[in-house]
């Protein structure tokens, strides 16, 4: 029978086996409504999305998620509702508060460090600690568009309000995912992110991967267009991360699929460092790992 190692106990897809560790019983409910603005979103498929404190992962009690989600005019997704978003293409490789105090996450492609192997809802089942910290699932199909799953052949997609400014402390994941066998070649047609040579403020990050854990490729920010990349595979992962002061006029990005490269062209896919932009920090492939050049 297999285990799985997680901050509160082993578990085995949908229920708990054995507590590792206590957790002591939070303070009364903080003012979340006043929080909410230092929250991060992420990427959406059916009205659902993932939401997690901006201070990072798994801050957030049951009732707090749960507040989270009500007052952004939603409410925590339901088992079925996460369900049916990963269908479409769903996948965080986090594990949030769901409807009812069931905790877990949705995984399209597994990965080793990413749903251990495994695709599905990755289910920690129903908590009977509700003062455990996770992240937060969230259901509201009319809630403000940021991020998403793609897999048409082509299309543009635009930083949140484009083309006026976007707003700060925003977060957003879009996930490329093609036929197999297919490659994304991605093209920036407008790009104005706060300038700053460490691109520490804001700025959009691109991967090789179905997630954002592995295949970094690059981070951008500044106001010069970056380069065209062409990923080595069928799925790739932008995302975008603003910080809580100065905007800017935000991103147009065009991806279309293309066949797969030869050979003699693979000096131009995501291993090549841009040089169009000189705000940019790049990810080498080499030898299996990442090398973060500056």
């Amino acid at each position: 029978m297999e285990f799985f190692i997680t901050p509160y106990g082993l578990v085995k897809l949908g229920f708990i086996v054995q507590r590792s560790i206590s957790i002591a019983q939070s303070s009364e409910l903080r003012n979340i409504f006043n929080k909410t603005p230092y929250l991060k979103l992420s990427e959406r498929a059916a009205g659902v999305y993932h939401r997690e404190s901006r201070s990072g992962k798994y801050k957030l009690t049951y009732a707090e998620a749960k507040a989270v989600c009500e007052f952004e005019g939603g409410h925590l997704a339901t088992y079925k509702q996460l369900e049916a978003a990963r269908k479409i293409g769903f996948h965080v490789c986090a594990a949030g508060w769901m409807a009812k105090g069931r905790v877990g996450y949705p995984i399209v492609k597994p990965g080793p460090n990413c749903g251990f192997g495994k695709t599905g809802i990755i289910d920690y089942g129903v908590r009977l600690n509700r003062s455990e910290r996770w992240d937060a699932y969230c259901y509201n199909p009319h809630a403000k568009e940021c991020g998403g799953v793609f897999t048409d052949s082509k299309r543009i997609f635009k930083s949140p309000g484009f083309p006026n400014e976007y707003e700060d402390n925003q977060i957003c994941y879009w996930h490329i995912r093609l036929k197999y066998g297919q490659h994304i070649h991605l093209s920036f047609l407008d790009f104005d992110l706060e300038d700053d040579p460490g691109c520490l403020a804001d700025y959009v990050e691109i991967y090789d991967s179905y997630d954002d854990v592995h295949g970094f490729v690059g981070r951008y920010c500044g106001d010069q267009l970056p380069d065209d990349i062409i990923s080595t595979g069928n799925v790739m992962t932008l995302k975008f991360l603003s910080d809580a002061s100065v905007t800017a006029g935000g991103f147009q990005i065009k991806y279309v699929a293309v066949d797969p490269v030869s050979k003699s062209s693979q000096g131009k896919n995501t291993s090549t460092t841009s040089t169009g932009n000189k705000n940019f920090l790049a990810g080498r492939f080499r030898e299996g790992k990442i090398e973060i050049v500056y």
